[in-house]
C-alpha cells in the first residue's frame, strides 16, 4: 500500500499534521497504535485532568463559600467515584469521537497499528486490526513523525505494583486513597496532586529542588506553594530525595534522605511525575537518516525537517516544549511544508499554563530567564489586591507583570498567577507576537470589572499611572 502523506500518531501534533494537509489536496493516512485518535492530550493527558481538575475546583470554591460567604450545606461533599471517572470519560468519548468524524470528512485513511521504519519510505505494521493492509506494510512520500511521549518511570520507582503509578495510572481514578505521595513538584505532580486531595486523600508532596515548579518565577509560584502546603496540610517536603520505594503488604513504603526531611513512612498510592520521555525508541529511526539526539529527541530544522528528506518531526519528539498547543502549530508547519510551502515555525512566544488553582501561565520571556541572560529588563508587576474584580470573587493572592523592554517600551514577556490565568494568558501571547509597546496595552479599552484588566493595568504600573495603586514612575 503506498500513501503520498503518511502520519505516524494520532495525537493533537499528528491530526492537525493531517487534516491540513488534506485541507490542502494531499492523500492522508494516520498510523496510530490507539483504537482512538487524540493522543497523550486527549485520552490521558490534558483534557481528562482538566476534567478532573474542574471537580477540584468547584469543591474549593464551595468550601471557600462556607468559610467566608455564610453559605452553608449540609456535611461533607460525598464522592461518587465510579460517576466522576464515568463523567471523565464521556469527555473523552465526545471528543475522539468528533476527531474520527473529522477523519472521514476528510478523506483521511486511519490505520490502527503501531508503526516502525523498514526504511526512509516504509512502514512496517503491527497489529491485528482490521484496517491493516494484507502486506502490513505502507509506503510514503513523506512522512509526518508525531509519536509524543511517555511519563518517565525510573527503575528505583518502577517495582511492578500497581500502587505507583506515573500520571496515567493516576488519571483512571481506580479510587480515592487515604494517603498518597507525589513524587516530583512540577505540574503533573502539582495538578494531580490538588484533584486527589480535593477528593479527599491526604497528599504528600516531595520534590529534590528547593522549589515547587522549578524553573517557573518564584513570584508566580509563591501564591500557589502557599495554596499547595495548606492543601497537603503542611506535607511539602522541598530539597528531599526518595531513596528507595518497595511494596510492604498493601502499603508502599518511601524512604526519604535530605535536610528537610529524613526517614520513612508509608502511603496507600505513590504518583510518580517527574517528568516525559520522547517516544522515538523502537521505531526503527536507525533505519532512516532521522538524527536522534542524547536526549531522545529528533532533530530538526524550523521547517519541522530532519535529517532525512522524506520525514519530518513534530511534537513532543522534536523537542522541548513539551506542549499539545506547540505540536498542533508544528503540525500545521509540517503540513504546509509537505504542500510546498515556504513556512517555518517562528512563534515568539509558546505560554505555559499550570492547571493548578490558582493557574500559573507565562509566555515570552521569563524573569529567571532575563537574569540568567543577563538582560535588563523594567518588571512592572499589578497586584490582583487592587482589581475590583478579584475582590468580588476573593481572589486576590493573585498578580499580573510585564517584562519591558527598558529602551524600547516592548512587551517581551508576561506572567500571571491566579483563576483563569491560562485564559487571560492569550492577550498577552499575541502582543509579544505582534512586537506591541506597553502604550498598545494600556491604550486598549478592557472591559471592568474584569480580570482582563490586570493586563493593562500591569502596563499602567510601567508608566507611573495605574489608578488603582501608587506607584509613580521613577526617574
Amino acid at each position: 500500500m503506498h500513501c503520498p502523506v503518511v502520519v505516524l500518531g494520532g495525537g493533537p501534533g499528528g491530526y492537525a499534521a493531517a487534516f491540513l494537509a488534506a485541507d490542502e489536496g494531499l492523500d492522508v493516512t494516520i498510523v496510530e497504535a490507539e483504537p482512538r485518535l487524540g493522543g497523550t492530550c486527549l485520552l490521558r493527558g490534558c483534557i481528562p485532568s482538566k476534567a478532573l481538575l474542574h471537580v477540584a475546583k468547584v469543591i474549593h470554591e464551595v468550601d471557600d463559600l462556607r468559610e467566608n460567604w455564610g453559605v452553608t450545606y449540609d456535611g461533607a461533599p460525598k464522592i461518587d467515584v465510579d460517576k466522576v471517572r464515568a463523567r471523565k470519560d464521556q469527555v473523552i468519548s465526545n471528543l475522539t469521537g468528533g476527531l474520527a468524524n473529522l477523519a472521514k470528512r476528510r478523506k483521511v485513511k486511519v490505520i490502527q497499528a503501531r508503526g516502525s521504519f523498514v526504511d526512509s519510505t516504509t512502514l512496517a505494521l503491527e497489529g491485528d486490526h482490521e484496517s491493516i493492509p494484507e502486506s502490513r506494510r505502507i509506503t510514503f512520500d513523506h512522512c509526518v513523525l508525531a509519536t509524543g511521549s511517555v511519563p518517565a518511570m525510573p527503575p528505583v520507582f518502577d517495582i511492578g505494583s500497581d500502587r505507583v503509578m506515573d500520571s496515567t495510572g493516576a488519571l483512571k481514578l481506580v479510587d480515592i486513597p487515604e494517603t498518597l505521595l507525589v513524587i516530583g513538584g512540577g505540574y503533573i505532580g502539582l495538578e494531580m496532586g490538588s484533584v486527589y486531595a480535593q477528593l479527599g486523600s491526604k497528599v504528600t508532596v516531595v520534590e529534590l529542588a528547593e522549589s515547587l515548579l522549578p524553573g517557573a518565577d518564584p513570584d508566580l509560584v509563591k501564591p500557589l506553594a502557599k495554596r499547595i502546603d495548606k492543601l497537603c496540610e503542611g506535607r511539602v517536603r522541598l530539597n528531599t530525595k526518595v531513596g528507595s520505594v518497595a511494596e510492604v503488604g498493601d502499603k508502599v513504603e518511601v524512604t526519604f534522605e535530605g535536610p528537610a526531611h529524613f526517614g520513612h513512612e508509608q502511603f496507600d498510592r505513590v504518583l510518580v511525575s517527574i517528568g516525559r520521555r520522547p517516544v522515538t525508541r523502537g521505531l526503527g529511526l536507525e533505519n532512516t537518516k532521522v538524527v536522534v539526539n542524547a536526549r531522545g529527541f529528533v532533530e530538526c530544522d524550523a521547517s519541522q525537517r530532519t535529517a532525512d528528506p522524506h520525514i519530518l518531526a513534530i511534537g513532543d519528539v522534536a523537542g522541548d516544549p513539551m506542549l499539545a498547543h506547540k505540536a498542533t502549530h508544528e503540525g500545521r508547519v509540517a503540513a504546509e511544508v509537505i504542500a510546498g510551502k515556504p513556512v517555518t515555525f517562528d512563534k515568539v512566544a509558546i505560554p505555559a499554563v499550570v492547571f493548578t488553582d490558582p493557574e500559573i501561565a507565562w509566555a515570552g520571556l521569563t524573569e529567571l530567564e532575563a537574569k540568567q541572560q543577563g538582560r535588563a529588563v523594567d518588571v512592572e508587576v499589578y497586584p490582583w489586591a487592587a482589581s475590583g474584580r478579584a475582590q468580588a470573587l476573593g481572589i486576590t493572592d493573585g498578580l499580573t507583570k510585564w517584562l519591558v523592554d527598558p529602551e524600547t517600551n516592548r512587551v517581551l514577556g508576561c506572567g500571571i498567577v491566579g483563576s483563569g490565568a491560562g485564559e487571560l494568558i492569550a492577550e498577552a501571547v499575541l502582543a509579544i507576537e505582534m512586537g506591541c509597546e506597553v502604550h498598545d496595552i494600556t491604550e486598549s479599552v478592557h472591559p471592568h470589572p474584569t480580570l482582563s484588566e490586570t493586563l493593562m493595568n500591569a502596563g499602567e504600573v510601567h508608566f507611573g499611572t495605574a489608578t488603582e495603586i501608587y506607584k509613580p514612575k521613577r526617574h
